[in-house]
């Protein structure tokens, strides 16, 4: 069957991204501590469960390739971990959405930790009309983790939403603010931009790219060798009802987990 010529298009994008990283990142493997990856690798986009449903996303991710040093005493070392992070959801009202995350992990030497919950509340303002391409939102998320996870164990986010949808295409950009709210190490706020890039080639299976970019604090601002830098080549479909997103990841700078594979599996529990 012939590929339409759109359809080629993010194809060859995507083999594009994967000589990009799988040429420019060999060195990586001379890299020294790490963060392990997070619990939730994601980039938000407009979807809200309906009032008074419910959902549930199970967030997984393992490090196939990443350091063995941890970033902070007391952590755990990024290589070979494997988090798994149930995300339970409530439709607030229209627009409004209420989670809850439970932070687990298995350590690459067996050993099994929970890391930790958060909460978050999501808002997606209402589009215009029908057609609008474009659609905003935000996202507060608070919550208290342990020390394997993290030296500060109270942590606070605020994440900007902003995407566009036109035909097959889709982009979506989240830009966000951390900060330490209890801890014996507080840190400054930091910004991290992160941003999904989709195309529809049917109507349940979508394929594109997704990036994750730490910009730093006031202290390091843009000293992007300094910060985790990661690019993941994605698949998005749905399977009787069960929402996945797949990717494979590689680390594009010295801080970061080399190889990362992440499945994010949305369980159905009737109409959204």
């Amino acid at each position: 069957m012939d590929i339409p010529t759109l359809t080629r298009a993010p194809i060859r994008l995507l083999a594009g991204v994967t000589l990009l990283v799988g040429v420019g990142g060999p060195w990586l493997a001379l890299a020294g501590p790490a963060a392990a990856a997070p619990e939730e690798i994601q980039v938000y986009e407009d979807d809200l469960v309906r009032p008074g449903g419910v959902g549930l996303d199970l967030h997984n991710n393992y490090v196939l390739s990443g350091s063995g040093v941890p970033d902070h005493t007391g952590g755990a070392a990024p290589e070979h971990a494997y988090r798994f992070t149930p995300e339970f959801y409530y439709g607030l009202a229209p627009n409004l959405e209420v989670g809850v995350y439970v932070l687990s992990e298995v350590e690459g030497d067996g050993t099994t930790t929970v890391g930790g919950e958060k909460l978050r509340l999501k808002y997606i303002a209402p589009r215009a009309s029908g057609d609008q391409p474009f659609y905003w939102g935000v996202n507060f998320e608070i919550g208290r983790v342990s020390n394997r996870y993290d030296v500060n164990p109270w942590n606070a986010e605020l994440k900007g939403i902003a995407g566009y949808v036109r035909g097959p295409w889709k982009l979506v950009a989240n830009a966000n603010v951390d900060w330490t709210v209890s801890g014996p190490q507080p840190q400054k706020p930091t910004l991290n931009l992160d941003v999904k890039v989709g195309y529809a080639i049917a109507r349940d299976l979508s394929l594109g790219f997704e990036t994750y970019n730490d910009i730093g604090d006031a202290h390091n601002f843009g000293r992007f060798s300094q910060q985790q830098e990661a690019i993941y080549a994605v698949v998005d479909t749905s399977i009787h009802g069960w929402d996945l997103n797949l990717g494979l990841g590689r680390g594009l700078s010295g801080p970061t987990d080399h190889w990362v594979a992440k499945a994010v599996i949305g369980v159905p529990f009737g109409p959204r």
